[in-house]
């Protein structure tokens, strides 16, 4: 019978789990005190009523910092948080279209389109024939060029107008 693996902790190693003889140290002051025995940083921390924290875990010797670990992951967690708000996810729009569309239809779409580019969002156009459009697919081509034609000083093409069975499809990105 094995043992079960023992269950790797999320975050840094702190204090007794840090498992190395040197390590390379950082104060509470933020002074670099060099490489000290892990033994040592350990009683230092302990004299300071903090944690000795693992910093850098991939350098040779680790870097270690004394400081109160809970106040660490406080802010951690919060600087997480706000990279998460800042973070904008690029959405792809789809628009749907027809190789005859008429003028109007065609000015209300460009209109939802603009307004797309404008939140920072992909537009894929989809162009679909129907029956006997198929013998004129330049029809749809004509249509998604004068597209790209309108849209070039907010978007540049990310994918060429190409057919994909019975449908011509190009995505947009703003510029």
């Amino acid at each position: 019978m094995k043992a079960p693996p023992v269950p790797q902790k999320e975050g840094p190693r702190i204090n007794r789990d840090i498992r190395v003889r040197e390590v390379q140290l950082i104060d509470s002051e933020g002074q670099n005190r060099g490489v000290v025995d892990v033994l040592e940083a350990l009683r230092l921390s302990e004299e300071d009523g903090l944690d000795l924290v693992e910093i850098v875990p991939n350098a040779n010797p680790p870097v270690c910092k004394i400081l109160d670990y809970g106040k660490y992951r406080f802010n951690e967690q919060k600087k997480a948080s706000e990279a998460r708000k800042r973070q904008k996810v690029v959405e792809i729009k789809e628009i749907k279209l027809r190789p005859g569309i008429d003028d109007h239809d065609y000015e209300t779409k460009m209109k939802a389109v603009k307004r797309f580019f404008e939140e920072g969002d992909k537009v894929k156009f989809v162009l679909r024939f129907r029956g006997r459009e198929m013998a004129h697919q330049e029809l749809g081509f004509k249509v998604l060029e004068r597209v790209k034609a309108e849209t070039a000083p907010l978007a540049k093409v990310e994918l060429e107008p190409s057919m994909d069975g019975r449908q011509m499809i190009m995505v947009l990105a703003p510029r």
